[in-house]
C-alpha cells in the first residue's frame, strides 16, 4: 500500500481510535488538492484546466468544471474557518475564487464560462458555484463589486425558464435558482417548485429515491437527491420552505439508519454504479444528516465513517503525487468513468468535505470514534434487506468486507433499448472488489453473472432486472436472455440466499437446446497476477493479500470449473482472475443450477465446502438446502 502524497497531521488515537484522524486531517486533505490546482489555472484563474482525458463536453467546459467543483471544496474550507482569520490558508482561498468569479463571468476576458444553455454541463458546474456563494456570502459574494455582482446574475439567469435532464439534473436549476432568490435577482418559482415536484414521482419510501424514472439506484441517491433538497433548505431557511425541508430530513434520516453498512472495514465503500471517481462523495449524506440536525448516526460514527472513507483513499495514493484527483478510483481507470467525465469531473469529491461546516467544537469533531456495523461483532455477519433498491447488504466482522447482492438495479430506462452496464447489471458488488468494466473483459461479462452461451461463444445479457422478493436474507430477481440473431426471450430467475459468510445462489433457467449455461463469481484483482486453482465442481482464485473468490457447484453444473484472467479490466487492480462453472449442451427447456459464492480473506476449502452442504432439487423444482448447522433453506 503506497504511503500518502504529502504529509498530514500527527494521529490522535484517544478521540479516534479507529482511523486516528481528526478535522485537521480533513483540513490537511483540502489543502492539499486546492494547492495542487494552481499550475492548472488560466490566468485570470476563471478556469482549471487539468491534465487527463477531456469530456464530451469540450475543453473550455471542462475548465469550468475544475473552477466549480473546486470552488466547491474552497467554500467549505472558507466557511468552516470563519473566514480565515486565524487560518492563512483561507484568504488566498478567498481571493482566488473571488478573481475567477470576476473573469469567467466577464465575456471579453478570454476566460468566459460557457454560457448556460439547455442540458448543457453548465448546469452541473453553476449549482457547485451557487453553493458555494451561498457558504461564502459574507466573504465573496458580499465583497463582489456591483458590476461582478450583475454579471454572475446574467449568467446565472440562463437557467430561468430552462430545461435539464429529467434526474438529479433537475435539482442544479432549483439550488441555482434560489440563489438567485436570495440575492434579490430574478427567478421563477415555477422551476424551483416544478423540480421539487418532481423528485417526489422518483421517491420510492424507506429515505430511496430511484435517480430519474427506471429502477436507478447508486451513490447519486446520498450525493444528489438527499444532498441537493437539504441545501436548497439552507438557502431558504425555515421560513422559507413550504414544509419541504422537515419531509426531507425525516426521508434522509432513514436513508442513514442503514447507510452505514454499505461501508468495509477498511474504509472502502461498496464498488457499485456509475461516476465512482468521485470517491469521497460517498460520505455526503453522512455529514449533511448532521449539518441539517437530522441523522441517526452518532457523531462518532459519523467521523469514523467519513474519515475511513477519506484515509482509505490518501493511504491508496489519491490524491496522486501531483496532489490531483485522477480519473479512477485509486489510480487512473477510465472504465470506471463515463464518457461526460472530464479530467475535474473527480472534483464532486468536494461533497465529501461538507463536514467542514459544522464548526470545531461539534460533537462530531470532539467525540469519541465509535465502529462501523461491520466492525461490531467478530462472531457473525451482518445482513440487511433493502426492499426500495432490491439489494441484501452482507457483512462479515472478521474481514470486514461487505457485499451488495443485487435483485433490483439496472440503471435502465422503463422502456424502449437497455443495456447492462457493468456497474449495475450483475448480481453481487463488494468493498474489496470491482466489476470487470473494461470494454474487452464486458465483452466475454463473466465475473458475478449467469449467462447462457450462443453457440458462436457469445453471451446473454443481465439487461432489465424484475425485483421478485426482498426479505431477511433472501432476495430474488428476474431478467430476459436473448441470444444473437433471435428475438425471443428465455427467463431466468435467480435467488440468493445469505448464510454466514457465504451466498447460496440458485437459479431457474429457461433455455434452448445446445446452449451452455455459465456463472462466474467475484473479480479479485491485484498488482501481480492472482492464484488460481480448481477441482472438480469448484473454482478459486486469491491475490497475494489473501482475497479469496471461490465458486463452488452445488447442483446442474459440469463437474469442469475454471479462472478466466484480465489485464487492465478492474478499477482495483492490473491483473484480475474470475472462477466461474460451466453446463454444456443444455437439453432445452428448464434447468436449476445452484452454485455457492464465496468472498473472503479467509483460507478456503472448496471441495469441503462442496460436501457440507447438502443440496436437493425435488420432483416440483423445489431446491433443499441443509448447512453443517443443520439449517435447511427451501427455495
Amino acid at each position: 500500500m503506497p504511503a500518502p502524497h504529502f504529509s498530514l497531521p500527527p494521529t490522535d488515537r484517544v478521540r479516534s481510535p479507529l482511523t486516528g484522524w481528526t478535522r485537521a486531517h480533513w483540513e490537511a486533505l483540502a489543502d492539499r488538492q486546492l494547492d495542487a490546482l494552481l499550475p492548472y489555472a488560466t490566468p485570470g484563474l476563471a478556469q482549471y484546466r487539468l491534465p487527463g482525458r477531456a469530456s464530451w463536453s469540450g475543453v473550455v467546459s471542462d475548465g469550468l468544471e475544475g473552477f466549480a467543483r473546486t470552488f466547491l471544496l474552497a467554500s467549505f474550507r472558507i466557511a468552516g474557518a470563519g473566514g480565515g482569520d486565524d487560518d492563512p490558508a483561507v484568504s488566498p482561498l478567498i481571493e482566488r475564487y473571488t478573481q475567477g468569479l470576476t473573469t469567467g463571468t466577464d465575456r471579453d476576458s478570454g476566460e468566459a464560462w460557457p454560457e448556460l444553455t439547455d442540458c448543457s454541463q453548465q448546469m452541473v458546474e453553476a449549482a457547485s458555484i451557487a453553493i458555494g456563494l451561498h457558504e461564502t456570502r459574507p466573504w465573496i459574494w458580499d465583497r463582489l463589486d456591483t458590476r461582478v455582482q450583475e454579471r454572475v446574475v446574467d449568467w446565472f439567469s440562463g437557467f430561468v425558464g430552462g430545461r435539464t435532464w429529467d434526474n438529479n439534473w433537475r435539482l442544479f436549476q432549483v439550488v441555482s435558482e434560489q440563489f438567485l432568490a436570495s440575492v434579490g435577482a430574478p427567478y421563477s418559482q415555477s422551476d424551483i417548485d416544478g423540480g421539487l415536484d418532481r423528485i417526489e414521482d422518483w421517491y420510492v419510501g424507506d429515505g430511496w429515491y430511484t435517480d430519474g424514472d427506471g429502477r436507478n439506484f447508486d451513490y447519486y441517491i446520498g450525493w444528489a437527491m438527499h444532498l441537493y433538497p437539504l441545501l436548497w433548505a439552507r438557502m431558504t431557511g425555515p421560513e422559507g420552505d413550504g414544509g419541504r425541508g422537515k419531509v426531507y430530513r425525516e426521508r434522509l434520516t432513514q436513508f442513514l439508519t442503514t447507510y452505514p453498512r454499505f461501508f468495509g472495514g477498511d474504509g472502502a465503500p461498496v464498488h457499485q454504479g456509475r461516476s465512482l471517481t468521485y470517491r469521497f462523495a460517498a460520505t455526503a449524506p453522512v455529514w449533511m444528516g448532521a449539518l441539517a440536525d437530522c441523522t441517526p448516526l452518532a457523531p462518532g460514527l459519523t467521523r469514523r465513517l467519513a474519515s475511513g472513507t477519506a484515509r482509505h483513499f490518501v493511504e491508496r495514493g489519491v490524491p496522486d503525487e501531483r496532489g490531483l484527483l485522477p480519473l479512477g478510483w485509486y489510480d487512473t481507470f477510465l472504465p470506471a468513468t463515463q464518457a461526460y467525465s472530464g479530467p475535474a469531473s473527480p472534483y464532486w469529491a468536494s461533497k465529501g468535505f461538507l463536514g467542514l461546516l459544522l464548526p470545531a467544537d461539534h460533537p462530531v469533531w470532539t467525540e469519541r470514534e465509535l465502529p462501523l456495523p461491520v466492525e461490531q461483532s467478530e462472531r457473525a455477519d451482518h445482513c440487511t434487506a433493502l426492499p426500495a433498491p432490491g439489494w441484501l447488504l452482507h457483512g462479515t466482522p472478521h474481514d470486514g468486507i461487505v457485499r451488495l447482492i443485487n435483485h433490483g438495479s439496472d440503471h435502465n430506462a422503463l422502456d424502449g433499448p437497455a443495456t447492462d452496464d457493468p456497474h449495475y447489471a450483475k448480481l453481487a458488488y463488494s468493498t474489496a472488489t470491482a466489476p470487470e468494466s473494461a470494454a474487452h473483459a464486458w465483452a466475454r461479462t463473466i465475473d458475478n453473472h449467469l449467462a447462457l452461451i450462443a453457440p458462436d461463444g457469445t453471451p446473454s445479457r443481465r439487461l432489465r432486472i424484475h425485483p421478485l422478493t426482498c426479505e431477511g436474507r433472501r432476495a430474488s430477481s428476474r431478467h430476459h436472455a436473448q441470444l444473437p440473431g433471435s428475438d425471443e426471450e428465455f427467463p431466468i430467475e435467480s435467488t440468493s440466499v445469505l448464510h454466514g459468510p457465504w451466498e447460496l445462489r440458485v437459479h431457474r433457467v429457461q433455455a434452448p437446446a445446445g446452449v451452455t449455461v455459465r456463472e462466474g463469481g467475484y473479480a479479485v484483482a491485484d498488482a501481480v497476477r492472482p492464484q488460481a486453482e480448481q477441482g472438480p465442481g469448484w473454482a478459486l482464485t486469491r491475490t497475494e493479500s489473501g482475497l479469496t473468490s471461490a465458486l463452488v457447484a452445488l447442483y446442474g453444473w459440469d463437474e469442469e470449473a475454471c479462472v478466466a484472467r484480465e489485464v487492465e479490466a478492474n478499477a482495483y487492480g492490473p491483473h484480475s482472475a474470475t472462477p466461474y462453472l460451466r453446463s454444456p449442451r443444455h437439453p432445452g427447456g428448464a434447468s436449476v443450477h445452484v452454485t455457492l459464492v464465496a468472498l473472503t480473506r479467509d483460507l478456503v476449502h472448496p471441495q469441503a465446502l462442496r460436501e457440507a452442504v447438502d443440496c436437493a432439487v425435488d420432483e416440483d423444482g423445489q431446491v433443499h438446502l441443509t448447512f453443517p448447522d443443520g439449517e435447511t433453506v427451501t427455495v
